[in-house]
Protein backbone atom coordinates (compact mmCIF):
# COMPACT_ATOMS: atom_id res chain seq x y z
CA UNK A 1 0.00 0.00 0.00
CA UNK A 2 2.62 2.29 1.08
CA UNK A 3 4.47 1.65 -2.76
CA UNK A 4 1.28 2.58 -4.04
CA UNK A 5 0.77 6.11 -2.33
CA UNK A 6 4.81 6.76 -2.76
CA UNK A 7 3.77 6.02 -6.87
CA UNK A 8 0.61 8.34 -6.88
CA UNK A 9 2.22 10.99 -4.95
CA UNK A 10 5.46 11.05 -6.68
CA UNK A 11 6.49 14.12 -8.58
CA UNK A 12 5.78 13.49 -12.57
CA UNK A 13 9.21 12.61 -14.50
CA UNK A 14 9.85 16.48 -16.72
CA UNK A 15 9.35 16.01 -20.25
CA UNK A 16 12.23 14.77 -22.09
CA UNK A 17 13.33 18.51 -24.58
CA UNK A 18 12.78 18.20 -27.96
CA UNK A 19 15.75 17.33 -29.33
CA UNK A 20 17.96 19.38 -31.59
CA UNK A 21 21.31 18.55 -33.62
CA UNK A 22 23.03 18.99 -30.58
CA UNK A 23 21.28 16.66 -28.37
CA UNK A 24 21.06 13.97 -31.18
CA UNK A 25 25.00 13.73 -31.64
CA UNK A 26 25.04 13.29 -27.43
CA UNK A 27 22.48 10.84 -27.84
CA UNK A 28 24.33 8.88 -30.51
CA UNK A 29 27.47 9.30 -28.57
CA UNK A 30 25.10 7.82 -25.50
CA UNK A 31 24.27 5.02 -28.23
CA UNK A 32 27.61 4.18 -29.30
CA UNK A 33 28.82 3.91 -25.76
CA UNK A 34 25.97 0.92 -25.26
CA UNK A 35 26.21 -0.73 -27.93
CA UNK A 36 27.98 -3.31 -26.79
CA UNK A 37 26.56 -3.82 -23.26
CA UNK A 38 29.01 -2.03 -21.49
CA UNK A 39 28.56 1.34 -20.94
CA UNK A 40 32.69 2.00 -19.49
CA UNK A 41 33.77 5.42 -17.37
CA UNK A 42 36.11 5.88 -19.75
CA UNK A 43 33.46 6.04 -22.90
CA UNK A 44 31.40 8.38 -20.07
CA UNK A 45 34.28 10.77 -19.32
CA UNK A 46 35.04 11.25 -23.64
CA UNK A 47 31.03 11.71 -23.99
CA UNK A 48 31.19 14.40 -21.62
CA UNK A 49 34.44 15.78 -23.04
CA UNK A 50 33.35 15.91 -26.51
CA UNK A 51 29.47 17.58 -25.16
CA UNK A 52 31.85 20.20 -23.41
CA UNK A 53 33.90 20.67 -25.94
CA UNK A 54 31.73 20.90 -29.09
CA UNK A 55 29.02 23.23 -27.02
CA UNK A 56 31.64 25.26 -25.45
CA UNK A 57 30.02 24.46 -21.70
CA UNK A 58 31.37 23.45 -18.12
CA UNK A 59 32.11 19.65 -17.14
CA UNK A 60 29.10 20.15 -14.86
CA UNK A 61 26.84 21.10 -17.59
CA UNK A 62 28.18 18.98 -19.95
CA UNK A 63 27.61 15.99 -17.43
CA UNK A 64 23.47 17.34 -16.95
CA UNK A 65 23.79 17.37 -20.92
CA UNK A 66 25.05 13.90 -20.86
CA UNK A 67 22.04 13.26 -18.51
CA UNK A 68 19.54 14.02 -21.22
CA UNK A 69 20.90 12.40 -23.50
CA UNK A 70 21.17 8.92 -22.17
CA UNK A 71 17.14 9.38 -21.57
CA UNK A 72 17.04 11.11 -25.14
CA UNK A 73 19.08 8.08 -26.60
CA UNK A 74 16.60 5.50 -24.99
CA UNK A 75 13.27 7.20 -25.66
CA UNK A 76 14.66 7.10 -29.56
CA UNK A 77 14.94 3.70 -30.67
CA UNK A 78 16.34 4.12 -34.60
CA UNK A 79 19.82 5.57 -34.62
CA UNK A 80 19.04 7.39 -38.36
CA UNK A 81 16.44 9.01 -37.21
CA UNK A 82 18.91 11.06 -34.54
CA UNK A 83 21.59 11.25 -37.41
CA UNK A 84 19.17 12.60 -39.50
CA UNK A 85 18.71 15.36 -36.88
CA UNK A 86 22.17 16.27 -37.25
CA UNK A 87 21.90 15.77 -41.76
CA UNK A 88 18.97 18.43 -41.47
CA UNK A 89 20.41 20.73 -39.37
CA UNK A 90 24.37 20.92 -40.22
CA UNK A 91 26.62 21.46 -43.23
CA UNK A 92 28.59 18.74 -44.55
CA UNK A 93 31.58 19.42 -42.34
CA UNK A 94 29.73 19.65 -39.22
CA UNK A 95 28.42 16.20 -39.97
CA UNK A 96 31.77 15.17 -40.34
CA UNK A 97 33.20 16.21 -37.09
CA UNK A 98 29.79 14.76 -35.74
CA UNK A 99 31.48 11.37 -37.13
CA UNK A 100 34.28 11.77 -35.90
CA UNK A 101 32.90 12.35 -31.66
CA UNK A 102 31.16 9.10 -32.43
CA UNK A 103 34.80 7.64 -33.61
CA UNK A 104 36.15 9.09 -30.18
CA UNK A 105 33.87 7.45 -28.07
CA UNK A 106 34.08 3.97 -29.92
CA UNK A 107 38.21 4.32 -29.41
CA UNK A 108 38.19 5.84 -26.19
CA UNK A 109 38.21 2.07 -24.53
CA UNK A 110 40.50 0.85 -26.66
CA UNK A 111 37.89 -2.11 -27.50
CA UNK A 112 35.83 -1.40 -30.75
CA UNK A 113 33.11 -3.90 -30.91
CA UNK A 114 31.36 -5.01 -33.92
CA UNK A 115 28.20 -3.46 -32.35
CA UNK A 116 29.77 0.08 -32.21
CA UNK A 117 30.95 0.21 -35.59
CA UNK A 118 27.36 -1.03 -36.56
CA UNK A 119 26.00 2.06 -34.96
CA UNK A 120 28.69 4.34 -36.79
CA UNK A 121 27.61 2.94 -40.03
CA UNK A 122 23.93 3.81 -39.59
CA UNK A 123 24.47 6.84 -38.22
CA UNK A 124 27.55 7.39 -41.42
CA UNK A 125 24.62 6.57 -44.39
CA UNK A 126 22.09 8.72 -42.54
CA UNK A 127 24.45 11.61 -42.34
CA UNK A 128 24.97 11.38 -46.00
CA UNK A 129 28.75 10.76 -45.50
CA UNK A 130 30.71 8.12 -47.56
CA UNK A 131 33.18 5.27 -46.47
CA UNK A 132 36.32 8.41 -47.09
CA UNK A 133 34.64 10.83 -44.89
CA UNK A 134 34.53 7.82 -42.04
CA UNK A 135 37.75 6.68 -42.68
CA UNK A 136 38.78 10.21 -42.26
CA UNK A 137 36.84 10.75 -39.18
CA UNK A 138 38.23 7.92 -38.03
CA UNK A 139 41.80 9.00 -38.42
CA UNK A 140 41.12 12.50 -36.52
CA UNK A 141 39.30 10.77 -33.46
CA UNK A 142 42.73 8.34 -33.50
CA UNK A 143 44.61 11.43 -33.46
CA UNK A 144 42.35 12.75 -30.26
CA UNK A 145 42.45 9.85 -28.52
CA UNK A 146 46.22 9.08 -28.38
Amino acid sequence: MNRLLAALLAPKPQPLPEPDAKLALGALMVRVAKSDHLYRFEEIRRIDRLLSRVNAIGPIEAAKMRATCEKLEHAFPDTGALAHLIREAVPHEARIDALEALWEVVLSDDVGQDEEIAVIQTAQEALGLSEADSDAARARALDETR
